[in-house]
């Protein structure tokens, strides 16, 4: 079953608007950036301070939402996340696929994505089901800003479309 890949924020966006604490490709996070990813890197994210993408330190001050989110490195491999083509994992391959580049890692990557923030994503649904909940609105950031944190992590900002589509299939689960 192939699965729709349909993310939401650009890899520039994610950055520009704060992730991984700024220090995604800092000496802490993975392996040297090789000279193609480090040109790609410079390509992609020009004009966005280095100081979001390759801080030696992460902060969560750098971050959308201001909070610590995700794990590390070390726990990326631990968990067998990381795959040899893309040794950065997640937004690596995401950079490289939104450029066209396709490989052996794409449906595995691709069905990541939807497990935390496609349509039934697991984390997205979690989200709205708070904001329901809650009786307020999908922008109110004291709802879960770590949720928000990780979905911007996987490409994915709340919306009110996507909200009000949330509600609908919650109504026709539940008839």
């Amino acid at each position: 079953m192939k699965l729709e890949f349909q993310p939401q924020v650009t890899v520039r966006k994610m950055f520009s608007e704060g992730i991984m604490g700024g220090a995604y490709f800092g000496p802490e996070a993975g392996p040297t950036m090789n000279t193609e990813l480090y040109s790609m890197c410079l390509d992609e994210l020009s004009g966005i301070n280095t100081d979001l993408w390759v801080a030696d330190k992460y902060l969560p001050k750098r971050n959308k939402y201001k909070v610590r989110s995700g794990l590390s490195f070390q726990q990326w491999t631990d968990y067998g996340w990381i795959n040899e083509r893309d040794p950065y994992g997640w937004i690596e391959w995401y950079m490289k696929y939104s450029r066209g580049m396709r490989g052996q890692d794409d449906e595995r990557q691709i069905a990541r994505w939807s497990a935390i923030s496609g349509v039934n994503g697991r984390w997205r649904n979690r989200l709205y089901g708070m904001i329901h909940k809650k009786g307020t609105h999908v922008d109110d950031i004291l709802i879960s800003p770590r949720i928000r944190q990780t979905l911007l992590h996987w490409a994915y900002i709340a919306n009110q479309k996507d909200y009000d589509l949330w509600k609908k299939s919650q109504l026709t689960n539940h008839n």
